[in-house]
């Protein structure tokens, strides 16, 4: 009994409000260029799962077939959120503002909803990552002035990058997108970015994988009737923390968007938030200067 999603997707996928304003949807699809990237999965998700939010970046080289997908959906531009981010090989002032509009005609879009610089630290030799990163930010300060990106952040961002990007700008990033799972939970960041009005959003929620034979997890999901991948997922929306979990397989990409109709008491919240043992799946920014 196949239900018509066309006006399910609002109720469904809960929005957290950024400091400007702007809703973004709690959970969104990542892409990216490791495992491939499925056209055929992109559709599901945004026709068959009421997914409205898209992340991608320009490191993953799939810009120009992302954009074609999300045409071929037929779901309208106004109703998506759109999240991109710039490569360090394009920082500086002129290369990201270049950068930024050359990703927007790849994708056959006018605007990104959310677009961050991606990474703390600066490829250029002939000045500090610190003044590396103010004069990129300042590039992006004008994209959002101009409309080009509705709302603009960062990511792998530390406490340190952050206050230092407060004292040289003039507008505090809307998001700090990081990497978030049980075994990852910077809580002291997640709490210095509440402070500051900046949403956090958490990326590999599943660990890549590595949570879903944890124990404990596998003892919560047991519980609810639901997968491992539903309690990490349901996890970080219920810390209030917006996640991109990415596949390439239907049947995952459905069982990750229902995450809504269910909730886990306190006693779970705390086992999972026992997990944490600092490991890094990706890469670890602490000691990016």
């Amino acid at each position: 009994n196949k239900r018509n999603m066309s006006d399910v997707p609002q109720l469904i996928f809960p929005t957290v409000p950024l400091s400007n304003g702007l809703q973004i949807p709690i959970v969104g699809l990542g892409t990216s260029h490791h495992g491939g990237y499925s056209q055929d999965a992109i559709v599901y998700a945004l026709t068959e799962c009421g997914i409205r939010h898209i992340d991608t970046a320009k490191r993953y080289g799939c810009e120009e077939k992302l954009g074609k997908d999300i045409g071929q959906s037929g779901v309208a531009r106004s109703d998506l959120w759109l999240t991109n981010k710039l490569w360090p090989a394009d920082y500086t002032y002129t290369v990201a503002k270049k950068a930024c509009l050359d990703s927007c005609s790849l994708m056959g879009v006018e605007y990104f909803d959310l677009f961050l610089m991606h990474w703390p630290g600066s490829f250029h030799s002939h000045c500090s990552n610190r003044e590396m990163r103010a004069e990129t930010w300042r590039a992006l300060e004008e994209l959002y002035k101009e409309g080009v990106c509705r709302a603009i952040g960062v990511s792998n961002f530390m406490v340190h990058h952050l206050e230092q990007l407060k004292e040289d700008c003039s507008i505090m990033p809307h998001v700090n997108q990081v990497e978030y799972h049980p075994f990852q939970q910077p809580n002291h960041l997640i709490e210095y970015c509440r402070q500051e009005g900046i949403v956090f959003e958490g990326y590999s929620p599943l660990a890549k994988g590595q949570a879903l034979s944890n124990r404990t997890v596998l003892q919560i999901a047991e519980k609810h009737r639901r997968t491992p991948a539903q309690i990490c997922i349901r996890w970080c929306i219920q810390n209030g923390v917006v996640t991109i979990p990415k596949s390439t397989k239907k049947k995952r990409i459905q069982e990750n968007c229902q995450v809504f109709g269910f909730q886990l008491d306190d006693v779970d919240m705390a086992s999972l938030g026992r997990l944490h043992d600092g490991r890094h799946v990706t890469w670890d920014p602490t000691n990016v200067e």
